[in-house]
């Protein structure tokens, strides 16, 4: 039996391997139909060493990359074949595709980089850090408030551009010895001032209410999935009322695990499009796309699970509502905004109504939503994430001229060298 099992696991190896090699194959070949990139050209560089599974991480940066590159030449490194495949169908934003540590050695030799930007903690990120001389900065790809959000491996780079307070509070409270002052910069959600798309619906007085629910989890701690517990008790009584449009959007994973959660979802389905075909102005939408933005900042109120979406609604400081997990053994994090969120439990989604007029104008919610807001993002009124994200660039950016005149001999004072002079100064007065 061990002989067999190690045969097979050497076959699958093989064919991955095959399989990866073929990748590359192609995606050179695709390359060698397009300009080649500029030497000398690019200051930035976004580094994405995954392949097309994690290009929601890459996706959701596409719009700010590029109007950062307005001003900053900006290249994607693509370390994987099928990666760097969707890359170049899906952006404008130029790629460099090098496969081997051989290839990114002459591309960074052939290119100003100045600030290297990580969107994850891949492994293979450790293979770019080698080298210096220029800044290392994650950006990550959201934010939350899970474990995934204070990792130790933060302090493998120069910089974090976090989205505000609550991410730098949750930093302190877990690693040890890390300046979260001289290490992190805000910069809200740049990804928000680019919530837009064309609506697939008429606008009209109706209530828009996206219900964007996840999977429904592989384990009893991650059970957070609402749609066999919550979605078709809410969504039915929303389509029932006349003034209410349902925006669908359920996780692509849904009913990969549980076949009654995947039969759920179905019914969810065949419900919006019964409504529709009895009314033609109703115009619901079930949304299995993959574009993510205009749903959250064209609804009135939005019903999510715990997953990322809490937060890139929250950052449109909108009326938000969270599932309650019916599941007692799923994990709920006691800090943060799920500790003073709107929830709704699976017995109120039959009065889900009645909730979401309640949210809607019930002044001290809508206080409650802004604080929290606040707390994790900043300022959201539209552009200001944008020039705070544009704003720490040229901070490293000029940092990182300073250092150059440094090498060449040229006597230049740190940015916090009048601070400590004055720090001085007041010693010796007193």
């Amino acid at each position: 039996m061990g002989a067999v099992r190690d045969f097979k696991k050497a076959y699958r190896l093989l064919r991955k391997a095959l399989r990866s090699r073929k990748a590359v194959q192609r995606v050179r070949r695709q390359v060698k139909t397009l300009p080649p990139l500029p030497e000398d050209h690019y200051k930035i560089a976004v580094y994405f060493a995954d392949g097309a599974v994690n290009m929601y991480q890459m996706r959701q940066w596409y719009q700010p990359l590029a109007e950062l590159a307005e001003q900053w030449p900006v290249v994607v490194i693509a370390r994987n074949a099928n990666g760097a495949e969707k890359l170049m169908d899906e952006t404008e934003i130029p790629v460099a595709f090098v496969p081997t540590v051989r290839d990114v050695e002459r591309f960074i030799a052939e290119q100003d980089i100045r600030i290297v930007l990580y969107v994850n903690q891949n492994t293979r990120n450790f293979q770019m850090f080698r080298y210096g001389r220029r800044w290392h900065v994650f950006i990550n790809h959201g934010e939350s408030d899970k474990m995934y959000m204070t990792t130790n491996q933060y302090k493998a780079y120069d910089y974090a551009f976090v989205a505000g307070q609550a991410a730098r509070d949750r930093l302190s409270r877990t690693l040890w010895d890390y300046n979260i002052d001289r290490r992190t910069i805000e910069i809200g959600r740049p990804q928000a001032d680019h919530y837009s798309g064309v609506l697939p619906y008429t606008s009209d007085e109706r209530i828009v209410v996206l219900y964007a629910p996840t999977w429904e989890g592989d384990r009893p701690s991650a059970h957070y999935g609402s749609i066999a517990t919550h979605g078709e008790t809410l969504v039915k009584a929303l389509l029932a009322t006349g003034r209410h449009r349902v925006i669908y959007r359920p996780h692509p994973r849904s009913g990969v695990v549980d076949d009654a959660y995947g039969a759920a979802h179905k019914r969810i389905v065949s419900a919006i499009t019964e409504a529709n075909a009895s009314d033609r102005d109703a115009q619901h939408v079930f949304d299995d796309g993959p574009e993510l933005g205009w749903q959250l900042a064209a609804a009135d109120v939005a019903i999510v699970d715990i997953s990322a979406m809490v937060y890139d609604r929250l950052a449109v400081g909108k009326p938000l509502m969270i599932t309650r997990p019916l599941d007692e053994n799923a994990q709920v994090d006691t800090a943060g905004y799920l500790s003073d969120c709107e929830w709704l439990t699976a017995d109120a989604a039959s009065s889900i109504v009645s909730e979401i007029d309640r949210v809607r104008a019930d002044e001290q919610a809508i206080a409650k939503l802004q604080m929290w807001v606040q707390h994790y993002f900043g300022d959201t009124t539209p552009g200001v994430a944008t020039a705070k994200f544009h704003a720490a660039i040229e901070q490293l950016m000029s940092k990182w001229e300073r250092w150059q005149q440094r090498e060449m001999g040229v006597v230049v004072p740190d940015e916090d060298d009048d601070d400590e002079e004055d720090k001085d100064d007041e010693s010796e007065i007193h």
